[in-house]
């Protein structure tokens, strides 16, 4: 027999999750130092750009 399950519990224990989902999300992201913020979004620029620099053109002959 199968275990009997309070929907309304399983509906709270649910957003609780989604919610520590969130939060440990914005724990990331608000909770790192601006300099090392600023540190990766220039390492990620960066990397862009080297990308877009090796890219071959299509060259329309």
């Amino acid at each position: 027999m199968a275990d009997i399950i309070n929907l309304r519990q399983a509906r709270k224990d649910r957003v609780r999750a989604e919610k520590e989902k969130t939060a440990e999300t914005n724990r990331v992201l608000h909770g790192t130092p601006k300099a090392v913020r600023d540190l990766a979004k220039a390492r990620k620029d960066k990397l862009e750009t080297r990308l877009e620099e090796h890219k071959l053109e299509d060259g329309d002959k």
